[in-house]
């Protein structure tokens, strides 16, 4: 009997590529393990990272992107960023990518709704506390997902079940930053 999956999972570890195909997901800004920069952090500018990766294999229909921390208390992962429908020839974002659930660019992707409520990208904000990490998992399906601007992690998941071609992930750390003396 297999294990039933808890919505404590990563995306990438409820979804499966057919055949374990990898990409490969580079940033600009940061390596994996490396530290996110404060202005990628809600505690500074709050925008999002630009993001690189390979061409999904021949027939991907579209690029999902999702940013999870899996070490927050509550709740269990703090969704902080939901792209969906990015067009197959579509292989980097720019960073600060605007919060409207409608995107132009890229054409046709749309943004889901985080943890906090609001639609796009929501950038770290920990507690005090030691380091929490910050998975930008990026999904190569085969085809275009059947959902509003909106969409929640649930109603994400279930349409990308069966769907994913490959996966890759880069993940970046960052906590709370220490109060400066002049900030007291």
């Amino acid at each position: 009997m297999s294990e039933q999956k808890t919505p404590e999972e990563l995306a990438a570890e409820i979804l499966k590529a057919e055949g374990n195909e990898t990409l490969e997901i580079t940033s600009p800004a940061f390596k994996t393990g490396d530290r996110l920069d404060l202005r990628y952090s809600a505690y500074g500018q709050n925008i999002s990272p630009a993001l690189a990766w390979a061409k999904g294999p021949e027939n991907t229909k579209s690029y999902v992107i999702l940013m999870e921390d899996p070490d927050a208390a509550s709740p269990k992962p703090v969704v902080h960023w939901i792209l969906y429908n990015v067009p197959p020839d579509v292989t980097e974002l720019r960073e600060g990518i605007p919060g409207s659930a409608a995107l132009s660019l890229p054409k046709s992707a749309m943004q889901g709704t985080n943890s906090h409520g609001s639609v796009g990208y929501f950038g770290p904000r920990p507690p005090a506390g030691g380091d929490h990490h910050y998975h930008f998992q990026l999904f190569a399906l085969d085809t275009t997902l059947d959902l509003k601007p909106g969409a929640s992690r649930k109603d994400m998941l279930e349409a990308m079940e069966g769907h994913v071609l490959a996966e890759g992930e880069i993940v970046g750390l960052f906590k709370k930053p220490e109060k400066k003396p002049e900030d007291s």
